[in-house]
């Protein structure tokens, strides 16, 4: 599947304005493109009690986990906010590296940081290198026959 970063980079940026972060004023926006060509969205959700909050990312992939998808493609993820330009890259954090991988191929899996116009794509694997999946317990995992899994 080709992916159009562009695209995916503006349905990030598009949810980021819908973020809820009135204690760090960062708004980040994920969209997730599922192998069956639809795209997830989710913007972050701060709490204030912290640990209450929610990355954009996870929020993506609980949307399409919630609808049934299995299989990932790509994720971009849109950042504004605290003295940074919207230009500037806004990586996921551990907690949603290891949250995407439970779902996802390391090796092939994209994530797309930075803004429509300039952006970089990265392997989940460049930003995870050492990761803890299913397939470090042994668990087989069934999907399609065009899974990437």
């Amino acid at each position: 599947m080709n992916v159009d970063y562009k695209k995916l980079m503006i349905a990030a940026g598009d949810a980021a304005k819908r973020a809820y972060s009135p204690y760090s004023g960062v708004s980040v926006g994920a969209a997730l493109l599922a192998a069956s060509g639809t795209v997830y969205t989710g913007a972050n959700i701060e709490n204030a009690s912290y640990s209450a909050g929610i990355c954009a990312e996870r929020v993506a992939f609980a949307s399409a986990v919630a609808a049934g998808e299995r299989e990932f493609i790509a994720i971009a993820v849109y950042g504004t906010g605290a003295g940074k330009g919207s230009a500037a890259q806004f990586p996921p954090c551990g907690i949603c590296l290891q949250f995407m991988r439970e779902f996802t191929i390391p090796e092939k899996f994209e994530v797309v940081l930075g803004e429509p116009v300039h952006f970089s794509v990265y392997k989940l694997k460049e930003l995870l290198p050492m990761s803890f999946g299913p397939d470090n317990i042994n668990i087989q995992r069934s999907c399609s026959p065009d899974c990437t899994l």
